[in-house]
This record gives structure tokens, sequence and C-alpha cells, in this order.
């Protein structure tokens, strides 16, 4: 099961509404059982309108929905449920905040060489109210960082639509651990630091997707 940039939104949202159900089923029970029952005795109701026959139960990605197919190391290879007999997939991490909660994630794809220095690209999604023109920037085990631009900002957080040379995944190959660094609007002198695994990315990159230019 992929983690979710917005659990405690969704949590949240089932807190609130889980005892309001429960609540509206309660007096529905007290207020209506009598008036219902007799309703359909009127109706000449059937055995079928009176009783719930219930519902097969997919356990499977719904479509749409992205899942996890399988896992190299710290990395998942996170696909998008489609009508399509293949799913697209890209390899993606999770980064976690000092509280173990989501806060950002990579997602990354190969891309078909038609002459470009870019061999892959990735996606970056980083907290809202990132100080937008200090940029992301990317360091591989203690080297020179590379400065990457934010692309837009959704519900989500701030995205970064970066690509990567031969050069920048060689580097993720053998290295064992990223650094992405960032500023918060709040507070400008400060700089935040999440750390990215690369643990598994050499088995990951190899089998993730080639998208076409």
């Amino acid at each position: 099961m992929l983690k979710s940039l917005t659990p405690i939104t969704l949590a949240a949202l089932l807190a609130v509404t889980a005892p309001l159900a429960a609540q509206e089923t309660a007096e529905e029970a007290d207020t209506g059982g009598t008036e219902t029952t007799g309703q359909a005795e009127q109706t000449g109701s059937t055995a079928d309108q009176l009783l719930d026959l219930g519902e097969p139960v997919n356990d499977g990605p719904q479509l749409g929905e992205r899942y996890s197919k399988e896992k190299h190391g710290d990395w998942e290879l996170a696909c998008i449920k489609t009508e399509n007999e293949t799913d697209p997939c890209s390899l993606l991490q999770v980064l976690a905040g000092p509280q173990g909660n989501p806060i950002a994630e990579v997602s990354m794809f190969r891309i078909e060489q038609q002459g470009g220095q870019a061999v892959a690209g990735a996606t970056v999604i980083v907290p809202l109210e990132t100080l937008l023109p200090a940029a992301l920037t990317i360091s591989v085990d203690g080297a020179p960082a590379k400065r990457y631009n934010y692309s837009f900002c959704n519900q989500l957080g701030c995205v970064a639509q970066i690509g990567l040379t031969q050069g920048d995944i060689d580097a993720f190959k053998k290295g064992n651990e990223a650094v992405l660094s960032l500023r918060p609007a709040p507070a400008p002198e400060q700089v935040v630091q999440m750390k990215l695994s690369l643990n598994g990315f050499t088995a990951g990159y190899d089998v993730v997707d080639v998208v076409q230019q």
C-alpha cells in the first residue's frame, strides 16, 4: 500500500463523518424502522428489497487508483490502474518529515533517447508555502548540488518537473543518499533538508517505464 501525501486530511475527514453516519443510522432505527416495515408490507415488497444481499468485494486497485506493483529497496514501482492491458508506472519514493508523516515525493521515469541530454524525468512534490524563487536543490552523497525551478503549485504541494542527465542517473546508481533542500516562505533564512534513499534505485530504474518524447 502506497503512502499518501494527504493521510492526515483523510483521517480527519473520516473522524468527523463516522460519528455523524452512526448518529443518523441510530436515529433512523429509532424513528423509521416501524414505518419502513409498514410501507414495505403495504407495497408488497419482497425479501430482496428488505434484506441486504451484499456486493462483491474487489481487493484490487480501482480505476484511476495508484498502487504498488513491486518494491525495490526503498523505492516503489507505482502504477496507475487503467482499462489497458499495461498500466503506466513510475519509480516512486515518499519522503517523511520529522514526525514520520509523508511531506514530499519523488516520481521518476525514463525517457526514450532522441538525441537530447535528458535520459530520465522526475516530478518532485514538496510542501506548500515553499519559497519558489529559492528553487529546489538536489545533492548526492555531499557532491555539489544542482538547482531546479518549480513549475506550479496545487492542493498537494509545489511541483518541480526536472530532467536528469546520464551523469545524474549514474550518480544516483552509485550513491547512498540524496538530499533535497528547499527554503520555506515564512522563514526564508532556514533550509529544510529531506533525505532521499538510493537503496534499490538501480534495480527499480532498470524496469521503470520508458516515456516517448
